[in-house]
């Protein structure tokens, strides 16, 4: 597959988007982690549509809300935007409690079309490898960034998989469970 112009405007958008954030706790810019989970989807079959939503994936959640989905819209498309809603665990600000979002989210990826299941995992995936690499250079102390703390995290994770794999198992599912396990296995050694 080639990608075509629309890919290009997506990567600029997204740059544009989230020009003034870094992943937390590393200082990394953030575009990074949309280039990475792009990369993923790509590599694992996404479409045009697909690579578009996987750089966009955090936008309406991090960026402006109904106002980013429906510029979104007027650029991509309804499949882009509805592909993007379906990785957002919250338009709201303030966001609801973490768990609840994060019950709320694992409890979609059952009804979640394919397309969604694909930028979803692939973005679980490059998070759990970062959590990953991240834990072997810091430590006990990388739990601090997240809210859900150490057993919050291990908790979502593993839900994650096990829900992805109901909802249909991928190779791309099978990677992100074999990163969690090896998440797991690090921390309890502990």
């Amino acid at each position: 597959m080639i990608l075509s112009k629309r890919f290009t405007e997506a990567l600029t958008f997204a740059t544009q988007l989230h020009a003034t954030q870094t992943r937390k706790g590393s200082g990394i810019p953030y575009i990074a982690h949309l280039l990475g989970v792009a990369s993923i989807a790509l590599e694992y079959g996404a479409n045009e549509d697909e690579a578009i939503a996987a750089l966009l994936h955090d936008a309406i959640e991090d960026q402006g809300g109904a106002a980013t989905r429906e510029e979104i819209r007027r650029r991509f498309g309804d499949n882009v935007t509805e592909i993007v809603d379906g990785c957002t665990d919250s338009d709201m600000t303030p966001k609801p409690p973490w768990r609840q979002r994060k019950e709320a989210y694992i409890a979609h990826i059952a009804t979640a079309s394919a397309s969604v299941r694909l930028v979803s995992s692939a973005d679980k995936l490059y998070n759990a490898g970062s959590i990953l690499k991240d834990y072997r250079v810091v430590g006990e102390s990388l739990w601090e960034r997240f809210k859900g703390g150490k057993d919050g995290s291990l908790w979502y994770y593993r839900s994650l998989v096990e829900a992805f794999r109901k909802a249909g198992s991928t190779p791309l599912v099978e990677e992100l469970d074999r990163v969690v396990s090896q998440i797991e296995q690090l921390v309890n050694k502990i």
